[in-house]
Formats: structure tokens, sequence, C-alpha cells
């Protein structure tokens, strides 16, 4: 059997693979066929990933019984430690946070961060990490150029011989081609041009790039390019692009995405009016959270560190360290991973979230800090734990504030959207090249009816009035 596109998805645990043909309709319209998919073991670690990757395609020609080919393999990876990322900026909470926001939207995996100028002990801890880039920022559009250029004399000094990207005051833009000189280097627009005002998608955009061009010298990843002929993007750098696709179609959305190691939480909102009046610093429109230390089997012991006994129930601990499996198929196992799913979700959500308090400094009124989800429609379940794992909905519908009472939580009209095919990453990585199909693979995937996207198409202004 042959078709139009193979996309594989090669996580930490488990290697993915899709495969399905694009089909237009007497309209003209994209649809999909139903896709297969096979699995196996990621075998990144065993020197050479496309063993994995090939064992996956068995899967799918046994379910054919016959052989596959194809016109279009393209990929997803959080596989051979991801995308590991250093920021080094000028304040916390102005350009290193921008640069931040830029590296995780991107799918990168944030291992350190600096503010000001950097020390020795600085560049020993980035040699310590092995990072797969380094960005630098600092100063808005024709301010402070001190610091960026200081930072960027101690970095390129290291020669550390991986990507170097630029996103700070351009100002110094000359004296940072002249800086790195023969390393490979990548300078885009200010990531923070002026005071509370971020500029993400350009610096997302050339991380993907920069990840695409280097992924190859991963350990393990070295073969890639003998299967794959597309696109290659991090795995969460691809469901953030499926959620602004879905934004497109359906409106305001949070997508949770619980794995083996991490638990991924995207938001595409602007959020309320009301809550941004309120905002001490901004927030961007797409954002990515990523919890390093929450995972259902890698880092299953830090979440059942973290049970209580109103989580555990029937169960102990102890109990649920013996049913940890990568992929589980017996009941106990299904219920620990579970249990384990149900605890990184709160976690996640309740880190991904912004907060509201009162003033204290004489005046009376509210602000607020972080990202707001209460104008949030959807909330949607992908990755293997929510989308193969039975009480996904329940545990999703779980996040929502029931109260009536201002809040940064999607509220209690918010609805729950599961990726039943388990695309999120497959549409990501296919909406650079064809978006058209990719939308099509999410609609079908999500189960999205033309109700919805006349409804996100007819949101009314939002309100301002507002009682806490």
């Amino acid at each position: 059997m042959k078709v139009d596109y193979l996309v594989a998805e090669i996580g930490s645990t488990t290697t993915l693979v899709t495969a399905f043909n694009a089909i237009y309709d007497a309209k003209g319209q994209v649809v999909v066929d139903i896709p297969f998919q096979g699995k196996s073991c990621t075998t990144v670690l065993d020197g050479d990933v496309t063993i994995g990757l090939k064992t996956a395609v068995k899967d799918i020609e046994n379910q054919i019984g016959g052989s596959l080919t194809w016109d279009r393999m393209l990929a997803t990876s959080s596989a051979a430690g991801g995308l590991r990322i250093t920021v080094h900026g000028l304040m916390e909470q102005m350009t290193v946070k921008a640069a931040r926001e830029a590296a995780l939207g991107a799918g990168g995996i944030i291992k350190m961060v600096t503010a000001g100028k950097m020390r020795k002990s600085d560049l020993k801890r980035i040699h310590d990490i092995n990072p797969n880039m380094i960005m630098i920022a600092g100063g808005t559009d024709y301010g402070e150029r001190d610091t960026a250029l200081y930072n960027a004399e101690l970095i390129s000094a290291e020669k550390f011989s991986i990507p170097i990207v630029y996103c700070g005051n351009i100002e110094n833009q000359q004296e940072i081609k002249d800086i790195f000189e023969g390393q490979e280097l990548y300078i885009i627009d200010n990531v923070y041009p002026m005071v509370d005002t971020l500029n993400v998608e350009p610096a997302r955009k050339i991380i993907q790039e920069a990840f695409e061009k280097n992924i190859v010298k991963a350990p393990g990843m070295n073969k890639i390019k003998e299967m794959v002929n597309g696109s290659i993007m991090p795995t969460p750098g691809a469901v953030m692009e499926s959620s602004k696709v879905l934004y497109d179609i359906i409106g305001d959305i949070v997508v949770f995405d619980v794995g083996g190691a991490t638990t991924d939480v995207h938001s595409v909102t602007d959020g309320s009016t009301v809550v941004l009046d309120m905002l001490v610093n901004p927030e961007p429109k797409a954002k990515r959270t990523v919890e390093g230390d929450l995972g259902v089997f890698i880092n299953s012991k830090n979440l059942i560190d973290l049970l209580d006994t109103r989580d555990l129930g029937e169960f102990t601990k102890q109990h649920i360290t013996q049913h940890i499996k990568p992929i589980p198929t017996e009941e106990d196992d299904i219920n620990a991973s579970s249990l384990l799913t149900k605890k990184a979700l709160d976690v996640a959500i309740s880190r991904h979230v912004g907060f509201i308090k009162r003033k204290y400094d004489g005046e009376s009124g509210f602000v607020a800090y972080g990202k707001d989800l209460s104008e949030v429609k959807y909330i949607i379940g992908t990755g293997g734990a929510l989308t193969r794992l039975p009480k996904g909905e329940p545990m999703l519908l779980g996040i929502r504030y029931l109260k009536d009472e201002v809040t940064m939580l999607p509220k209690k009209g918010a609805k729950v959207l599961l990726d039943k095919n388990y695309i999120m990453a497959c549409a990501g990585v296919l909406s650079r090249e064809n978006k058209e199909v990719a939308k099509a693979l999410l609609i079908q995937s999500l189960g999205i009816t033309v109700d919805m996207e006349i409804a996100k198409n007819s949101d009314p202004v939002r309100k301002r009035s507002v009682s806490i």
C-alpha cells in the first residue's frame, strides 16, 4: 500500500508512526482517510533511531497485510534529550522572560536562565549542561546595549560549536555578527522590542529551523535522514503549531500532553479584557509550559512523591510504584498510570495558569500575574496518557473552575475534546508544508463540527464588567 504521508513521533519512550492519504471531495475540500498507526519502543539509546522507526512501520504492515510505501515522511522528536536551550538576557521579567517564552513555544527545554552580565561560573554550567542551542537577548530596541554584547563576548570565546540565537536590541546586530564570525549564528528581531511588548514568533521559527538542521548530529539520530525526506520538528513545538491551527478553527484553547517524561501545557488565548487590564507583565498569546519533573513513566517517582491520601484512595504508593509500565495493558498498570496522569494534570495547570491578588500598596483593586485561561472554550487532551488510557475526558473536565468568581482558570462552560487519533504532533509538523491537510487531520481526530467553527467566528465582544 502506498500513502501520501508517513509522520513519525519519536518520543522519549515510544515511537509512533501515522500513515494516511489526503483526499479531495466533490467540493474540492481536503479530507483524510482514517490513519493507520504503528508503534515501537524508541531506539535512540541503541545508537540508531531508525531501528524503532522501521519496527513501527512493520507494525502497520502487519495490520494491512502487505508492504507500506510513502511519498513524504516527516518527523517530530523529543528523544536524545529533546531541544536543550540556555537563555541569557538582561532583566528577568522582561527580555529574559520573552526569550524563554520563545524557546518554550518552539519546543525547547530550558536548562538554564541568567539575567544580567554572566560570570565564569555560568559558562561552566553551560559546559556541564551541554545544550543544543544558546539564546542571547537583552535591551529593548535602541535601549541598553552593553549586557548582551558582554555576554556574547564571553559565550563566543568558549567556542561551544552549537547554534547561537541573538534576539536582543537590534542596534547590536552588526557587532554580534562580528563577535560570532565563523560560528553558527542566527540573528532575528528583538523578542522584547519595547516595554510591555512580546515578539516571540520570529524566534520560534528560527529555533525550529536550527533544530531541524542540527538534530541529525544528536546521538542515535544521525541516520534519521535515511528515512525522513520532509521536515523534522521538536515534538512540543509541533503540538504548539497544531494548537495555533486549532485556535483559528474553534477559538481559545488549552492543550495538555501528559507524557512518559514530561507534561506539557499549551494555551492559545488572549484572555479576558478584565484580566488584561490587571496584568502586571505581558503574556504571549500562544504559551507553553513544560514540566520536566512530571512524567508517568520516566519521572513517575516525582509524581508518586506528590500523591497524598486523597489522590491515592484505595491504593498505596508502593502499589502504584510496582505497576508503572511504559505501555500499560493490565488493569492494575492502567489504574496506576491513570492516577499519575490526573496528578500530572492538576500540578501542570497550577503552574501554567496565572493568579489574581489584592493590592496592598494603599490603593484598592487587584493585580494579575501570569497566563489567563478564563476565556478558554475547549480543553484538549493529546498524548498517550490522555488519549489511550480511560477517563481522559473526566480528568480534563476536573481542571475547570466551577464557581462564579473571577478566575484565570478555564470556566465551567469549557468543553473537552480528545485527540483520539493521537495526531496533534503529526499535524503540527505537517502544517509547515500543507496546512489544509493538517487542519483536516485535526478536525477528524478531535471530532470538530461545523457548529463549533461557526461559534468561534461569532464570538461576542468580551464584557469588561467584573466583581471580585
